[in-house]
């Protein structure tokens, strides 16, 4: 099965994007008020460039990218995109989407953004990716994710369709899309850290009453300088340290070395609230 690929934003120079730089980073770093914007951005475009003239009249389903047990930051843009696109499909008398999960079995503390597409494909290529075969079948898939840069991630998906043998019509939609490959892939890396220099740059985000956790922020905080990472903890309320300690067990990030020293000091926290922040 070939899918079909959509993306609103091409990407074809390294300085004219089609989106704020810095909008795109504090989306990745949890501002669920760019998610929103995004997602409805792209539902808005999928509907206008694609289903206008060739409606899906078939059950859609909506997978956003695949994760363990913290959502990434597609995960909140997944969200508004439904909600959008659920508006015109009812409007127009079609079944509203449903969801699954593509549920991932490795996690890792590299950084993808920064990586080559070789070295990129060498650090997913070992992680396996699971799905509910039974549930889409005779169904419509739209996988969902924030940017296409060399398409390995979208090659674990179709292999992943391979494995199970899926036989359903698949459609991958991204909100931009790499396009001139003569620009070296940690452009990514570039719109990840637009907006976000140091740990300290999360505050505004964390703090704007739109915030909401995803891998990306969790690992950050977690791999922060000691130094760092404990005065940002002292700025940070009860509920955000709980919350971040619980996803941070829930990914398995206290089996990775690195991120123990932070990790255990935000356990020593909670278990004793006499314990000195710094």
């Amino acid at each position: 099965m070939i899918p079909y690929t959509y993306s609103l934003h091409k990407i074809d120079n390294s300085s004219n994007f089609g989106f704020h730089p810095d909008n795109y980073s504090k989306f990745k770093f949890g501002d669920d008020l760019v998610a929103r914007a995004f997602g409805e951005a792209l539902a808005d475009g999928f509907i206008k460039d694609t289903l206008v003239d060739n409606p899906i009249t078939d059950q859609i389903v909506v997978i956003s990218s695949p994760y363990c047990f913290i959502p990434t930051a597609t995960f909140a843009m997944k969200n508004y995109f439904v909600y959008q696109l659920n508006h015109w499909l009812a409007e127009n008398g079609m079944p509203v989407a449903q969801e699954a999960k593509v549920h991932r079995t490795i996690t890792y503390k590299e950084d993808y953004g920064e990586l080559s597409a070789e070295d990129r494909m060498k650090l997913i290529g070992n992680d396996s990716f699971h799905i509910d075969k039974d549930f889409l079948a005779g169904k419509i898939l739209v996988f969902l994710d924030d940017i296409k840069i060399t398409g390995s991630h979208e090659r674990m998906i179709l292999r992943m369709v391979k494995d199970y043998s899926l036989k359903n019509e698949i459609h991958m939609l991204y909100f931009a899309e790499l396009v001139n490959h003569d620009i070296h892939p940690n452009i990514e890396n570039h719109l990840n850290y637009h907006s976000v220099k140091s740990i300290f740059d999360l505050e505004g985000i964390i703090k704007s009453g739109n915030f909401c956790f995803n891998t990306r922020i969790v690992k950050y905080i977690l791999n922060c300088d000691f130094s760092s990472f404990s005065i940002f903890l002292e700025r940070q309320s009860n509920d955000f340290i709980r919350n971040l300690y619980n996803l941070a067990l829930g990914n398995s990030y206290h089996t990775i070395e690195s991120y123990s020293k932070n990790l255990n000091f935000i356990k020593n926290y909670l278990n004793n609230k006499k314990y000195k922040l710094i």
